[in-house]
């Protein structure tokens, strides 16, 4: 029988990287995120944000022209790949592959929108990534799951992430996930392993499930968490772990802990009125408390 325990700060530590005195850019990761259209402009720039809140070296992010643009208004700590096309389509997949050479973990999803052709380009990048990179870790998200879902089988034996919430776990598997968590879990688990991937389900009480038959679950977080944006902030906290070479069963775990708690602390300071932006801010104060607390 498989054992179900909590994520908790002593296993997150396990995550967290050594910083080496001689160390140098590149030895802590380079996330690359595909997302952003001429719609949604705040998702992969969370995303990336995040990811170096939580110490990788370099976060760079493969958009649309235009949203690209705004998106290095926003922050001159993001670089920014300027994909040649206003919402992304397989014209854009050449591009992404050539930043994907230099990657060691790619985000993709978080605002790319749901356009048929975008969807295309999504799956393109599956095949490549399973043809060209099948070592490379992904995590996806948000309307990446509307390309999955019609070809789960670009999925089995991958080290990829999927981070869906209820819906999206609908999205991807067909199933409707129960009320209870007993029920939940179980469900988690068997897509995880059917899929052949690690599946962070989003919830109340996060679901942490991989194909091995492993499950965690995780108990921070608040309800001021629904705002808009705290799943690409988490997307960008696993992301980052995966960039600096944590399996993708720890690095899903330990990123819903980390952005969990990084969610209790807005709340303690601000009550449930926060940002996504807020949860960000607060990322290096919990990776303190980690290094520092047992």
């Amino acid at each position: 029988m498989v054992r179900i325990s909590r994520v908790d700060r002593k296993y997150v530590r396990t995550a967290i990287p050594e910083r080496r005195a001689e160390a140098h850019k590149g030895d802590f990761g380079r996330l690359l995120v595909v997302g952003g259209s001429s719609r949604y402009v705040g998702a992969p720039t969370l995303v990336g944000l995040a990811a170096l809140r939580c110490g990788v070296d370099l976060a760079i992010i493969a958009a649309p022209e235009k949203t690209a643009w705004t998106i290095n208004s926003l922050s001159p700590d993001l670089i920014t790949i300027k994909l040649r096309c206003q919402d992304l389509e397989p014209s854009a997949v050449p591009d992404i592959s050539q930043e994907l050479k230099n990657s060691t973990a790619v985000v993709i999803g978080p605002g790319l929108g749901a356009r048929p052709e975008t969807l295309e380009a999504v799956t393109k990048l599956a095949h490549l990534l399973g043809d060209e990179h099948p070592k490379l870790p992904a995590l996806f998200d948000a309307d990446a799951f509307k390309a999955l879902g019609n070809e789960t089988g670009l999925i089995n034996n991958m080290p990829w992430v999927m981070t869906p919430h209820a819906g999206e776990f609908k999205t991807l598997t067909g199933q409707i996930l129960p009320a209870e968590l007993n029920g939940r879990i179980k469900l988690v688990s068997k897509a995880a392993q059917e899929l052949g991937c690690v599946i962070l389900l989003k919830g109340h009480v996060d679901i942490i499930a991989s194909a091995k038959g492993e499950l965690k679950l995780n108990y921070t977080g608040n309800p001021g968490m629904t705002v808009g944006g705290t799943g690409d902030v988490l997307s960008g906290i696993v992301g980052a772990f995966l960039s600096q070479g944590v399996d993708p069963f720890r690095a899903a775990a330990a990123g819903a802990w980390v952005c969990g708690r990084a969610g209790d602390l807005c709340l303690r300071e601000s009550g449930y009125e926060f940002l996504a932006s807020d949860v960000i801010n607060k990322i290096p104060e919990v990776f303190k408390e980690v290094r520092n607390k047992g």
